[in-house]
């Protein structure tokens, strides 16, 4: 067997898949934690280049990222048809709910996702989700996966690149080269995060920007670092930023778009700056990111600022594009639901922050996929 290493944080939920993959193919290999460990870091930069994680190593070999399709390629994947009642795509809140409600009505039911928790995983602290006072976002979709688990469901992590329609069944087809067959279909593949669009935005991921602060935060310990956004999400990262960096500047392109009480926490914190009505204009550095200039809208003043890191979470985008023209969508790519979470194509559901329902609460996509489960099974049974 080759040797094989994972270099993770604690709560960087592609670090779980990583090593979630590995475990499911009995494959031995070696955790090291870079968030507490700081030569151990060091050492995963050298080699990798990356001031990111997860970071694979099999022998010489180096994979950035979780990489479905190369970790598939060397460990091994099941690339026969399979047949099922009811596929669902993506195991956020929505699809990980509609899991367990499908797997009770003793539908043969899969699971394919990249990751497990989607978009909840990156809250540092949920307070109004009911039974909890607060939790944390990966504390509560661990527990969502470990009922998950104990249900008869099949969970495959890997990424779907295609959907279609065949003999009024749906064929699904995934970036491991697998392909899966179902009488229903649910939709549960939550957003992926904005970016800025602007020039070296691409070559500076990993290499100083994130836009995974839970993966990354904890290897910018005592270093200088910049949020962009004024969201909830936002203000709650740099809230618990503050606490491990030296200084965070948060940068807010109109105004506060967060809870009262969380803003007010973070303008109350010594090494907190809040530049309000600012935009990102560029990206400066050399291997790594090393700062980011800024322009004030009102005045048009530019500013650079002096930062190891910048994080973002300035928006979200459905994650819509492998659906291709089967089912309508909105003028926002979200996938068109009716109350049912039924769409334009019968047996087809969709539910969660991927979906046209307004709100996006990790409470409503657990509703909305027990729905979409309860509306599968009804098409399965009269199919």
């Amino acid at each position: 067997m080759p040797n094989v290493v994972v270099y993770y944080t604690e709560n960087c939920p592609y670090c779980r898949m990583v090593k979630a993959f590995l475990d499911q193919r009995k494959v031995p290999y070696r955790a090291v934690n870079v968030g507490t460990d700081r030569q151990a870091a060091r050492d995963m930069i050298e080699r990798s280049g990356q001031y990111g994680v997860p970071v694979t190593t099999i022998d010489d070999e180096v994979l950035v990222g979780y990489d479905a399709k190369r970790l598939g390629e060397l460990f091994g994947e099941d690339r026969s048809e399979t047949d099922l009642d009811v596929l669902i795509v993506g195991a956020g809140p929505a699809g990980l709910t509609a899991g367990v409600y499908c797997s009770r009505k003793g539908l043969k039911t899969l699971l394919v996702s990249t990751t497990i928790g989607g978009q909840a995983l990156e809250s540092w602290a949920i307070e109004n989700y009911m039974g909890f006072r607060m939790i944390k976002g990966e504390e509560l979709m661990h527990r969502f996966e470990e009922q998950v688990r104990e249900q008869n469901i099949r969970l495959i992590l890997d990424r779907v690149t295609g959907v279609t329609r065949e003999d009024g069944r749906f064929r699904v087809t995934t970036e491991g080269g697998t392909a899966y067959k179902g009488t229903a279909l649910i939709v549960a593949s939550g957003r992926h995060p904005k970016t800025l669009g602007i020039p070296d935005e691409r070559r500076f991921l990993g290499r100083g920007l994130s836009v995974c602060a839970t993966c990354d935060g904890p290897l910018f310990r005592d270093k200088r670092v910049a949020i962009v956004g004024g969201g909830n999400s936002a203000v709650q990262m740099a809230n618990e930023l503050a606490g491990i960096a030296s200084h965070v500047d948060i940068i807010v392109r109109s105004d506060f778009r967060a809870d009262r009480a969380d803003v007010d926490r973070l303008v109350a914190k010594p090494n907190v700056t809040v530049h309000r009505e600012w935009e990102v204009l560029a990206l400066h550095g050399d291997a790594f990111l090393s700062g980011l200039t800024v322009r004030e809208r009102n005045t048009s003043r530019e500013v650079r600022l002096d930062v190891d890191g910048v994080f973002l979470d300035i928006g979200w985008i459905p994650n819509t594009d492998f659906l291709g023209d089967l089912v309508t969508l909105n003028e926002k790519s979200e996938v068109v639901v009716d109350e049912n979470c039924q769409t334009s194509v019968p047996g087809l559901f969709a539910a969660g922050d991927v979906s046209s329902i307004h709100s996006d609460q990790i409470i409503i996509a657990a509703g909305e996929g027990a729905k979409a489960a309860l509306e599968a099974y009804a098409w399965v049974v009269s199919h």
